[in-house]
């Protein structure tokens, strides 16, 4: 069984309602999407809303897998760049595989979908993210094509002593 993927779902509350429960769910199984658990669902709703106010505009766009029983399973948010020297890549934020789906191959399936995604943009050639450095997620990241082509020591701070490295990955998109 696989995913199903759609790049720029219709919105609505049930959507949103899934993305806030795989968010809080991911967060709290340990995943760097943003929050440090516990999490709740009126945590992440506030976050959401920020990327949903950036798709309104047309500067982010939301691709969105979704299980066999249409349930949501994973998403990536796509985040056009507006700066008129950078517009030839994009970042790819909040990627998410649900924790019950974890060692099933999806994440490098949202990965594949996600750059599959952004071929279809015109003019982009490239997809950078940053992921936070110490949960092993560059190494997957790094399977999936990246590569690491920055890294700033300790600027994550998860806790008070706890400060990790910001990792920065890019995807060429004409290599892969």
């Amino acid at each position: 069984m696989t995913l199903t993927f759609e790049l720029d779902p219709k919105v609505d509350p049930a959507l949103c309602e899934g993305i806030v429960a795989l968010w809080a769910d991911v967060s709290n199984a340990g995943g760097a999407v943003g929050f440090v658990p516990p999490v709740t669902a009126d945590d992440v709703r506030p976050e959401l809303a920020k990327h949903l106010a950036a798709m309104g505009e047309g500067r982010t766009r939301l691709l969105v897998g979704r299980d066999a029983d249409g349930a949501v399973a994973a998403t990536a948010f796509l985040a056009l760049n507006t700066h008129r020297l950078m517009a030839h890549w994009l970042w790819l934020y909040t990627v998410m595989v649900h924790p019950r789906h974890q060692g099933k191959g999806y994440g490098r399936e949202l990965m594949d979908a996600a750059a599959g995604a952004a071929r279809g943009v015109e003019g982009i050639e490239a997809i950078r993210l940053t992921c936070r450095g110490g949960t092993g997620v560059d190494r997957f990241y790094g399977s999936c094509g990246y590569k690491e082509v920055g890294r700033v020591p300790d600027a994550i701070r998860v806790a008070e002593g706890d400060d990790r490295d910001d990792v920065i990955m890019l995807l060429p998109l004409g290599t892969v």
